[in-house]
């Protein structure tokens, strides 16, 4: 099932904004606008023009309350890193809702190897691939740690 494009930064702060109205969360956001010569969408020259706009990166940071601890850092050209319990995960920006959801109802584990040892933490999103990454011992939290299989 494809998601819904959030094609701003703003879009996708109240799509998780919503989504975590839904299960009881609250958020906090902080927004950092601004534009500087390193940005690649950079207008040169004064600035003026129809294409101002479109040259002012925002990102934002919201972080969520409750357990599991949830950050998510949205950045200019669709990219966003949702961190939970000190795991940080790559996720489109169009997908982050879903994978929240995902997280909040309960479709993470962790999967321990013996040999090699490693362990892996799993997120299950319907309809998309799974999200896998690394989890060390010194990122394992009680509530990763209750989701060991």
């Amino acid at each position: 099932m494809p998601h819904p494009p959030l094609p701003s930064t703003q879009s996708a702060v109240l799509a998780i904004e919503a989504t975590a109205a839904r299960h009881g969360r609250e958020v906090r956001t902080s927004h950092d606008i601004g534009r500087d010569r390193t940005f690649a969408g950079f207008v040169g020259g004064d600035g003026a023009g129809a294409d101002e706009l479109a040259a002012i990166p925002h990102e934002a940071l919201v972080e969520i309350a409750g357990r599991p601890e949830v950050t998510v850092r949205l950045f200019v050209h669709d990219e966003a890193v949702v961190t939970v319990e000190h795991v940080p995960f790559d996720v489109p920006r169009d997908s982050v809702p879903a994978f929240l959801d995902a997280v909040w109802t309960g479709l993470v584990h962790l999967r321990q190897r013996t040999f090699p040892p490693s362990c892996t933490m799993i997120v299950t999103v319907p309809g998309e691939p799974s999200y896998r990454e690394a989890v060390t011992a010194l990122t394992l939290t009680p509530w990763l740690a209750a989701r060991l299989r």
